[in-house]
């Protein structure tokens, strides 16, 4: 019987394995849009996971790339106001969503919150201290120091590694230094990996057994096909990043009856 990891932070309080559903579930209604959202928690995620930028009055707004296609034009997120971006017609009659209010429309659902860039740090600790989201956040960030910064204005939220910090963890469990490893993620909650780094496989029996004796909770991103979806669970990976909940779901409910 695989042996999940169970982490102290509320963020983490939901059925095992986590289903993360990437950008929401996004098969015919735009990715990151409120919509996107509400199909995933209907469709049995147990976590949003999400993208944050700043626009250009300094709020939290939900895409994950700094430029976008709308319509036939390109649209440059820091050059416009949180409600100009709310306005904008991504498809379906979506806009971008602002963080606040998306955690306010979602009051009950946990968040797995990318910082993108420097100027979000702030806009994001604004919007999760200010609709008292702290307990059902986990601050990611691909860079160190924007991570960091995060944390430091919000106390106790959960967070997940860099690519460094994640990086140095899978080098050294693949050479069985599983102590320096450890020791690497001291300071996180989960580490959220593609199933390679640099070519080597990351979610070994070691390196998942390395995680969790640190109470690290381990997510596989980004996995789609229902067989690499087995695959990864059977060898004890606490949670899928997916942007297919809806099929994540039904490969979990067919692994529980068994």
């Amino acid at each position: 019987m695989v042996s999940f990891v169970k982490p102290a932070k509320a963020y983490f309080d939901a059925p095992l394995p986590h289903i993360l559903a990437h950008r929401g579930l996004h098969t015919d209604v735009p990715e990151n849009t409120l919509e996107a959202f509400r199909r995933a928690l209907a469709a049995g995620a147990t976590h949003l996971e999400t993208d944050a930028h700043a626009s250009s009055d300094g709020v939290a707004v939900l895409v994950h790339d700094h430029v976008i296609p709308v319509g036939n034009t390109m649209v440059t997120v820091a050059h416009h106001t949180a409600a100009e971006l709310a306005a904008l017609d991504l498809g379906s009659g979506e806009g971008i969503p602002s963080l606040a209010l998306t955690l306010e429309t979602f009051p009950q659902a946990r968040f797995n919150i990318d910082v993108k860039v420097t100027e979000a740090v702030d806009p994001v600790a604004e919007a999760v201290a200010t609709t008292d989201s702290g307990a059902r956040v986990l601050i990611a960030s691909f860079k160190a120091a924007r991570r960091t910064r995060t944390l430091r204005r919000l106390s106790g939220v959960a967070t997940s590694a860099s690519a460094t910090v994640s990086l140095a963890a899978v080098l050294l469990a693949s050479v069985g230094l599983t102590r320096l490893g450890a020791r690497a993620l001291s300071q996180v909650d989960a580490v959220q990996l593609p199933t390679t780094m640099l070519k080597i496989p990351v979610f070994t029996p070691r390196f998942i057994r390395m995680c969790h004796g640190m109470d690290v909770a381990v997510h596989a991103w980004t996995i789609n096909d229902p067989n690499e979806m087995r695959t990864l669970l059977g060898r004890g990976v606490d949670g899928l990043v997916t942007d297919r909940a809806d099929v994540a779901a039904g490969v979990i409910s067919q692994l529980k009856v068994r």
